[in-house]
C-alpha cells in the first residue's frame, strides 16, 4: 500500500502543472471572490453612490445658485444702467432749463437796462427842456427889463406899467423871432 500512495503521488506529481493552481483552489477562489464581490456591491458600492448623488446635487446647486445670482446681477446692472440713463437724461433736461432760465434772464436784463436807459433819456429831455424853458423864460424877463429901459430911452417916456411893458417885450420878441426865421 505504501507502494501505492508512492506511485499515487509521484504521478500526481508529475501531473501536477506549477503554473495551474489545484481545481480545489481555484473553485474556493471563486466562492470567497464571489463573497468579496457580493460584500462590496452590498455595502461600499451604496456609500459611493450616495457620495456621488450628494456631489452630483451639490454641485447643480451651486450652479443654479450661480445661475440664479447671475441673472440678479444682470437684473440689478440693467436697472442701474436705466437709472444711469435717466439720471443723464435728467442732468440733460436740467442743463437745458438751466440754458433757457439765462437766456431769458438776459433777455430780461437786457429788457430793463433799455428801459432804464429810455427812462434816463427821457428824464434828460424832460430836465434839459425845462432847464430851457427856464433859461427862456429867464431871458425874456431880462430881455424885457432891458427892452423896456431901452425903449423908455428911445420914446423917452417912461413904460414903467406893467401892461405896457409886456406889450413890448412881447412885440421886440416877436420881431425877434421874425428875424431869426427870415435868416
Amino acid at each position: 500500500m505504501i507502494s501505492n500512495v508512492v506511485v499515487a503521488a509521484a504521478a500526481a506529481h508529475e501531473e501536477h502543472n506549477p503554473l495551474m493552481p489545484a481545481v480545489p483552489e481555484i473553485i474556493l477562489g471563486t466562492i470567497v471572490f464571489a463573497i468579496i464581490l457580493v460584500g462590496i456591491w452590498k455595502f461600499v458600492v451604496p456609500n459611493f453612490e450616495k457620495a456621488y448623488a450628494e456631489r452630483t446635487q451639490a454641485i447643480e446647486g451651486g450652479l443654479a445658485a450661480a445661475e440664479t445670482k447671475q441673472a440678479e446681477a444682470d437684473a440689478k446692472l440693467a436697472e442701474l444702467e436705466k437709472q444711469l440713463a435717466e439720471a443723464r437724461h435728467e442732468a440733460a433736461r436740467i442743463r437745458e432749463e438751466a440754458r433757457e432760465q439765462g437766456a431769458a434772464i438776459v433777455a430780461e436784463m437786457r429788457e430793463q437796462a433799455q428801459t432804464e436807459a429810455t427812462r434816463i433819456v427821457e428824464h434828460g429831455k424832460t430836465q434839459i427842456e425845462a432847464e430851457r424853458q427856464q433859461a427862456v423864460t429867464s431871458l425874456r424877463a431880462e430881455v424885457g427889463t432891458l427892452a423896456t429901459g431901452l425903449a423908455g430911452r428911445i420914446v423917452g417916456e417912461s413904460l414903467d406899467d406893467e401892461a405896457r411893458q409886456s406889450r413890448v417885450v412881447e412885440r421886440f420878441l416877436a420881431d425877434l423871432e421874425g428875424a431869426e426865421a427870415a435868416k
